[in-house]
C-alpha cells in the first residue's frame, strides 16, 4: 500500500509538478496554474500539509485550532469550483479542460465529506498522531536539513511555548467540545479506535525522541518537553472525556460509508463489490489448492491443502538479520525478469527498502511505500518500508508478523510495494512531470493499489512455486477485503468473524489479520475494497485493448502508457487507451507492415 489518506482530508498527498527531472510540457504549466487555487485552499487549513508537499512558505505554519473553521473552509471551496466552472467554460485544450473536471470533482468531493461529517461526528482529533507524523515526514534524510530545521518552531507552536500561541492539545481539546455543546447527539468515535490512539501514545512520543535526538535540528528540547506533557495530558483527557463518549458500535451510518467508498474510487454499489468479490475469492482458493499441491509432491509434505501448505512454508522464518537482505536480492531478481521479459522500462537506479521503526509500526502497521517530496524535489524517491508487528492492544499484547519473513512472501510483496509496483509508480510520474490535478486530485486508492495488484500478477509467473502460492494468497486477501470491508460495515459480520477468517481462510498471523480488522473497523472504513476493484478495472482496460489489437498488442508499451498517465480514475484511463494507446499501435503497426513490405529481399 501507499501511505497516502484519503484525499484532502488532513494529511500529506503526494503532489507532482515540474521537478529536475523532466521539462515541464506548456499544457502541464497552464494546468498546474489551475491547480494552484485547489492547492491555496489546502495550504490555508493543512499547512502541514503543504510543506510535506514540497510547497514553499509553510513550513513553520501550523493548522489552526483556535476557532472553528468548517464555514471559512466549505466558502473557499465553494469559491474555487466557481472560478474553475468559469475557466472550463472558456478553455479550448482537451488534456487542461480535463484537469479542470478533475479539479471541480475534487473540490464538490472534499465539500461533500465535510458535510456528511459535519451531519454525523463530533470532532475528534489523534493530535499525537498528528504531531508524530509531521516529526516523521519533517525528519527525513530526502528532506533538506535546512526545511527540517523548520520544524523548531512548530514544535513550539503545538506546545504553546511559542509567543502568542496555545498548545494545540488544549485547543483541540476546546473545539471538541465547543461541538459537542452544540449537537449534544452528535456520534463520537468508535470505541477501539480512540483505545488504539491511547495505547500508541508511548510509543509514538518515545519514536519523536529518537528522531529529534538523532537529528540535526537545534533547539527543541525545550518545546519537545513542553509537547511531551501537554500530550500526555490530552490522552488522560481521552480517556476522561471522550472514551465515555465513544461509541461501542463500529458501525457507520450508510450515508458515510456511501460517501468512504467513493472518496476511495469505488463507483459500484457494496452489494455488487461483494458478488464480485465472494466469486473471484472462491475462483483463487481453487488456484490456491493447485500451487499447494505442485509444492507438496514436490517437497513431499503429507498435506496439500493450501491451508497446510502455507503454515508450513511459513514455518521457515528468515533470521532477522537477513530479511533486508533477501528482499534486496528479490528486487534484483524481479528486475530481471522485468527487463528479459519486457514487461515495463525500468529506471537504472536502485529502489530503496527499509525496515520500518517500532513508531512506524504503530502508525501505519502495514508494509507500505513511503513517497518522497515531489515539489522541489531534487533527486528524492519513494522507499519500501517492511512493517514488523502490530502496536501494543488495550491488554498491552503486543503481536509481530510472520508474514512477510519467510522466502515465499517476499517476491510479491517486493513487486507490490517495489518494483514493478507502487515505487516504480511514483518515480514514473516524477520523470514524466504529470501534472498537479492528475497526480494529486485525481488521486485515490483504487487508482494507486490497482496498478499494485496488477504489478503482482504481471511478475507471477516469474516467480518459483512458493512465490507463486503467496502471491495467489495475497489476491485472496484483496478479494476477501472486498467482501469483509462492507459486510462487517453493513453490520452483516462482526469485527470479531472478519479476524477469524482472514485467519483461518486466509492463512494471515494473527498480527497482520488485526490490522487488517482494524482497517475495515476504523483506520479506514472501505480503503481496503480498493485494491480488489482498482486492479480489477485495469485488466478490464487491458484486455479491452488486447481485443482491439490482437497480434498487435505489446506489453511493455502498454505499461509504460499507463504509468505515464498519472493517478487518473480508471474511467479516464479507459479513455485514454483506448482513443490514444490503441490507434497509436495501430499506425505504429501499419508504418512497420509498410516499412517491411518496401525493403528489398535479400
Amino acid at each position: 500500500m501507499v501511505t497516502l489518506p484519503r484525499l484532502l482530508i488532513a494529511v500529506a498527498i503526494a503532489v507532482f509538478g515540474a521537478t529536475a527531472h523532466s521539462a515541464e510540457q506548456p499544457w502541464v504549466t497552464r494546468s498546474n496554474a489551475n491547480a494552484k487555487i485547489l492547492l491555496d485552499v489546502l495550504a490555508k487549513y493543512s499547512p502541514e500539509t503543504a510543506s510535506q508537499l514540497g510547497v514553499d512558505g509553510y513550513d513553520e505554519a501550523i493548522t489552526d485550532f483556535t476557532r472553528d473553521l468548517y464555514d471559512a473552509q466549505n466558502a473557499d471551496y465553494t469559491s474555487a469550483i466557481t472560478e474553475y466552472q468559469a475557466r472550463l467554460a472558456s478553455e479550448t485544450d482537451p488534456k487542461v479542460k480535463q484537469d479542470l473536471e478533475i479539479l471541480i470533482s475534487a473540490a464538490k468531493d472534499n465539500l461533500a465529506t465535510a458535510v456528511i461529517t459535519r451531519k454525523y461526528f463530533i470532532p475528534y482529533a489523534d493530535v499525537t498522531g498528528l504531531v508524530f507524523g509531521v516529526v516523521h515526514l519533517t525528519i527525513d534524510p530526502r528532506i533538506p536539513v535546512a526545511r527540517q530545521q523548520a520544524l523548531v518552531t512548530r514544535l513550539a507552536k503545538y506546545s504553546g511555548t511559542a509567543k502568542g500561541f496555545a498548545p494545540v492539545t488544549v485547543l483541540a481539546e476546546a473545539r471538541t467540545l465547543e461541538r459537542i455543546k452544540a449537537a449534544p447527539n452528535l456520534l463520537g468515535p468508535f470505541k477501539g479506535e480512540v483505545e488504539q490512539a491511547i495505547n500508541d501514545t508511548p510509543t509514538l512520543i518515545a519514536g519523536m525522541k529518537t528522531l529529534l535526538a538523532g537529528s540535526k535540528l537545534k533547539g527543541w528540547q525545550k518545546s519537545f518537553a513542553a509537547l511531551e506533557h501537554e500530550l500526555n495530558d490530552y490522552t488522560a483527557w481521552l480517556k476522561t472525556e471522550i472514551l465515555p463518549r465513544s461509541r461501542a458500535d463500529h458501525l457507520l451510518p450508510a450515508e458515510v460509508y456511501a460517501d468512504n467508498l467513493h472518496q476511495y474510487g469505488v463507483d459500484i454499489s457494496p452489494e455488487e463489490l461483494i458478488a464480485k468479490a465472494l466469486t473471484s475469492f472462491a475462483e483463487i482458493r481453487n488456484q490456491l489448492n493447485i500451487t499447494a499441491g505442485q509444492i507438496a509432491r514436490e517437497r513431499g509434505l503429507p498435506d496439500a491443502d493450501y491451508h497446510a501448505v502455507i503454515r508450513k512454508l511459513k514455518e521457515q522464518q528468515i533470521p532477522a538479520d537477513n530479511v533486508m537482505p533477501l528482499y534486496k536480492e528479490r528486487l534484483g531478481l524481479i528486475e530481471a525478469a522485468i527487463r528479459s521479459n519486457h514487461i515495463v522500462t525500468l529506471p537504472e537506479r536502485a529502489a530503496a527498502i527499509r525496515l520500518a521503526t517500532q513508531s512506524e509500526n504503530a502508525q501505519q502497521p502495514a508494509p507500505h511505500m513511503s513517497p518522497p517530496r515531489l515539489i522541489g524535489n531534487t533527486g528524492e524517491y519513494g522507499e519500501f518500508v517492511l512493517t514488523t508487528g502490530m502496536p501494543p492492544d488495550a491488554s498491552r499484547k503486543t503481536l509481530a508478523f510472520d508474514d512477510f519473513s519467510h522466502q515465499g512472501a517476499t517476491w510479491t510483496l517486493t513487486a507490490h510495494e517495489a518494483r514493478p509496483g507502487h515505487e516504480l509508480q511514483f518515480a514514473k510520474m516524477l520523470e514524466a512531470g504529470v501534472s498537479t490535478a492528475r497526480a494529486v486530485f485525481a488521486f485515490n486508492s483504487v487508482n494507486v493499489e490497482g496498478w499494485a495488484l496488477y504489478a503482482e500478477a504481471e511478475m507471477q509467473q516469474y516467480e518459483p512455486l512458493d512465490g507463486q502460492l503467496f502471491a495467489l494468497q495475497a489476491r485472496a486477501q484483496r478479494a476477501a477485503r472486498a467482501f469483509l470491508d462492507p459486510l462487517v460495515n453493513l453490520g452483516r459480520i462482526s469485527p470479531e468473524e472478519v479476524k477469524s477468517f482472514l485467519m483461518d481462510e486466509v492463512g494471515l498471523s494473527e498480527g497482520m489479520a488485526t490490522q487488517e480488522m482494524q482497517r475495515y473497523v476504523f483506520r479506514g472504513p472501505g480503503q481496503a475494497t480498493s485494491y480488489f476493484y482498482g486492479y480489477q478495472r485495469l485488466m478490464e482496460t487491458r484486455q479491452a485493448a488486447q481485443l482491439a489489437l490482437r497480434g498487435d498488442f505489446n506489453r511493455q508499451a502498454f505499461n509504460d502508457f499507463v504509468l505515464a498517465q498519472g493517478l487518473v480514475p480508471p474511467g479516464v484511463l479507459r479513455k485514454a487507451v483506448m482513443n490514444d494507446f490503441v490507434p497509436g499501435r495501430q499506425k505504429h503497426a501499419a508504418t512497420s507492415e509498410a516499412a517491411a513490405a518496401a525493403t528489398p529481399a535479400p
